[in-house]
């Protein structure tokens, strides 16, 4: 028997969301901030107490080494505005995704992972062939599903990321 696209895309998401739970459940509040290179991106408090990523509108060379706290703003931010599109609501600006800090990072990220599972929940394969509102809003050839199996290998690669940087620090890299 052939599972329906929306049920294989939700099995693979299943899929990613599990790899990612065992870096989560092992991340410590020092691990968010680690600096793991001399060039590298993070997230910094101001005064007031709200947390702000390092950003260049184009891309620098050589990349910047990206700390967890910077990915996991990353996936909240790219993570929200494509709930934001899917939920026909008008996508927020990067600078309005607020990264809550080490201390509720996890939390939040769950959070999101509720909200993508109740709006997976929601799809059905008639659903998936809708024109994906984003990341490609010109490109007709492009549905709902695409979009899905994109959140799938984006949270994959940022899942990875983590992982190795938690995996490098915790063996001691200085």
């Amino acid at each position: 028997m052939v599972a329906s696209r929306s049920a294989l895309l939700r099995w693979q998401f299943d899929l990613v969301w599990s790899l990612f739970e065992y870096h989560l459940e092992r991340l410590h509040l020092d691990d968010f901030l680690w600096e793991p290179s001399a060039l590298h991106w993070t997230m910094h408090q101001n005064p007031a107490g709200d947390w702000a990523p390092d950003w260049a509108d184009t891309e620098p060379d050589p990349i910047p080494v990206p700390t967890i706290g910077w990915i996991s703003w990353h996936i909240g931010w790219w993570w929200s505005v494509t709930l934001d599109h899917l939920h026909g609501r008008t996508p927020r600006d990067r600078t309005e995704t607020t990264w809550p800090g080490p201390d509720s990072a996890i939390d939040w990220l769950r959070g999101l992972h509720k909200d993508w599972t109740q709006l997976l929940d929601q799809l059905d394969d008639t659903t998936l062939d809708a024109p994906a509102p984003f990341p490609w809003p010109d490109d007709p050839e492009m549905t709902v599903a695409h979009t899905l199996a994109w959140v799938n290998a984006e949270l994959m690669k940022n899942a990875s990321e983590i992982g190795q940087l938690r995996l490098l620090r915790a063996a001691g890299k200085p």
